[in-house]
């Protein structure tokens, strides 16, 4: 599926956020340098952003990955994912944030086309996996409710990205919306251990 030029403009209001931070300790070393099909994590899921945004950033790096890509500090360090989210919505300057964690290095542009379709009238969208749960690290957010919203919360001692959703008119993508969208099946499979990664490497061949 290609993207046409009316979905290209109309993506223009996006800029995308991949979250790098984090301890990887399950996996023993940086999960977004990883490799898969010659290139890093962070390379894949920023090769995928580039066609939808206007631009993608790092959230959370602490060394350089040798990319030409912005990094961006955490507002509230050490504060988990909620705060990465919060970082990449304080830092964005479009009406929409595309939020990627670094260990879903299966997400494709398809996707997120996908899910800008069905953000009229709504803060968020947020697919859901097929065993049923939600994915708020792969995700939209209207930049200007959610940046306030998730500021409150973190004020509050929330740090689950998910109590977020709750807190705003979130679109929730059931799968079978996204099924169709080719690679579907490996959108959401996370890479947090060595096991995971040679599961992932086994998935390319």
């Amino acid at each position: 599926m290609r993207l046409t030029d009316f979905v290209r403009r109309k993506m223009h209001n996006i800029e995308g956020f991949i979250l790098v931070g984090g301890r990887s300790s399950r996996m023993g070393r940086d999960k977004a340098r990883l490799v898969l099909g010659q290139q890093s994590f962070v390379e894949r899921i920023s090769g995928a952003l580039s066609r939808i945004t206007t631009g993608t950033s790092l959230v959370g790096a602490s060394a350089s990955y040798s990319l030409q890509i912005a990094s961006v500090p955490d507002v509230f360090a050490e504060w988990g994912a909620l705060g990465g989210l919060h970082a990449a919505l304080a830092n964005c300057q479009a009406d929409w944030c595309a939020v990627v964690a670094c260990d879903l290095p299966f997400v494709t542009a398809e996707l997120f086309s996908r899910l800008a379709s069905l953000r009229e009238d709504f803060d968020a969208v947020v697919p859901i996996q097929e065993d049923g749960r939600q994915q708020p690290l792969c995700a939209l957010y209207r930049t200007d409710a959610c940046l306030a919203r998730s500021e409150e919360l973190i004020k509050a001692g929330e740090r689950r990205p998910l109590a977020l959703l709750n807190a705003v008119r979130t679109r929730r993508a059931a799968f079978n919306e996204l099924a169709d969208l080719p690679g579907a099946k490996l959108f959401f499979m996370n890479i947090n251990t060595p096991e995971d990664y040679e599961q992932a490497k086994e998935e390319l061949k």
